[in-house]
């Protein structure tokens, strides 16, 4: 049940009560990743390479984590600009983390409205999976488009587990979502998009990630 709220607490945001099932989706987060949360997001924003006076744009942000981590790396010089097409998910980042350097914007993954090459990093956590995967392509292939040359992209989502067993499991606590999602597409999209130096690894926590940078020159 955990896991379900987790991966489905997105895609159920337009629903009545979104608003508590935002603060559910903040919760369970943190149940989820008992003590580790700060960790795993913190070295999240550690693979992007983030500095002191960057500018970071978090993609599908949820309610927020990740951007105000992501805010603190880059300092009062710089800014962090989480996104999220789910009016109850920023009313609750900007509620609970929306100060400072640290804002929250309504926004398709697929359809950014920043200009291009207008952030050095872009973060997008446990938030493709809810799209198709034509969706997904179409969310990299913005991502490389709002980056500065030279700017790193990571993304992270949850890696279905192997075996008939585990996939069972996880369709009965998450659905297909989870069962089904091909995080393996995740680095062909990126070089597809025009993504150089693509790599990839685990975070532990059944969580993938793709780290990716757009060439300084074409």
């Amino acid at each position: 049940m955990v896991f379900r709220h987790l991966l489905r607490g997105r895609a159920q945001a337009d629903a009545p009560g979104a608003l508590r099932q935002a603060r559910l989706y903040d919760l369970m987060s943190l149940v989820v990743f008992n003590r580790h949360r700060r960790r795993v997001y913190g070295r999240i924003v550690e693979l992007s390479g983030a500095q002191p006076g960057d500018r970071v744009l978090d993609v599908g942000c949820g309610p927020g984590y990740l951007t105000a981590l992501a805010a603190g790396a880059v300092a009062s010089e710089g800014d962090a600009v989480g996104i999220d097409p789910s009016e109850p998910m920023i009313d609750r980042a900007r509620q609970v983390r929306g100060h400072g350097n640290c804002s929250f914007e309504l926004g398709k993954a697929e359809a950014l409205t920043a200009p291009d090459a207008s952030f050095d990093v872009v973060l997008s956590s446990l938030a493709l999976h809810h799209g198709p995967e034509a969706a997904r392509a179409k969310a990299i292939s913005e991502m490389y488009r709002v980056l500065r040359p030279g700017g790193c992209a990571v993304v992270v989502d949850f890696r279905p587990p192997q075996g008939r067993l585990g996939q069972h499991l996880a369709g009965v606590l998450a659905g297909n979502d989870m069962r089904h999602n091909p995080i393996d597409r995740l680095a062909p999209m990126a070089q597809d998009a025009g993504f150089t130096s693509v790599t990839s690894g685990d975070l532990g926590f059944s969580l993938h990630y793709v780290r990716a940078y757009r060439p300084v020159s074409p």
